[in-house]
């Protein structure tokens, strides 16, 4: 199971289909208003679906707390997890007691749990067919195994900064492609730290024998 766990973080979504930009703000506004975004997003509580390059697709809740906190709490019959403590991000597989553990910094996912990462220097706007939607592609071409991570914005008064997270893809260095789809996104929610804590199954394991 954590091969499919490793690709969304080890790690684009055709969320929206690339073609010349039309009426759409400059990409220089354009990055500075996801930045402020980011920046502004306190918390958020989301339904997400995860496709994997073959297809198979698992769902679950993810919660973000910034900076550098996130959990997908997978379905119940998945007996996976992911969460980020701020400082790495650790894979449980609960099937195989078995976990992993990688510095936030190295995945993808840095640009969005990140908030104060100059997207100016790692990310270039995608142009879009809907200019109510924003799309970013964020590497470092210093890293190239860190992967790339594009992420898909709408716009959406009320919101952080005036934008909604609908999703994003992470594409490793060896090309494993994993898109996340999000629904019924909610902001600023009282989130506890102690959500982003988890059970070392290891442990349990070890008390058996």
């Amino acid at each position: 199971m954590l091969k499919y766990g490793f690709a969304l973080i080890a790690a684009p979504l055709a969320l929206t289909v690339s073609l010349p930009a039309t009426a759409q703000q400059s990409p220089t506004d354009s990055l500075s208003k996801i930045s402020n975004h980011l920046r502004s997003m306190s918390t958020m509580t989301a339904n997400f679906s995860q496709t994997d390059r073959g297809g198979q697709m698992l769902t679950g809740k993810l919660t973000i707390k910034q900076p550098g906190k996130i959990r997908f709490e997978y379905q119940k019959d998945a007996n996976l997890l992911i969460v980020g403590d701020g400082k790495a991000l650790t894979m449980i597989d609960y099937d195989v007691n078995q976990v992993q553990r990688w510095p936030i910094g190295n995945s993808p996912l840095a640009a969005l749990l990140n908030p104060e990462r100059d997207l100016s220097k790692y990310g270039k706007i995608v142009p879009t067919r809907n200019p109510a939607v924003l799309s970013v592609e964020v590497s470092d071409p210093k890293r190239p195994e860190y992967g790339i991570i594009t992420m898909v914005f709408t716009k959406k008064p009320g919101a952080p900064g005036g934008l909604s997270l609908d999703g994003w893809v992470s594409l490793d260095s060896k090309n494993n492609r994993t898109s996340i789809r999000l629904s019924n996104q909610r902001f600023g929610a009282p989130v506890a730290n102690s959500t982003f804590k988890w059970d070392d199954p290891r442990r349990k394991s070890r008390t058996k024998r």
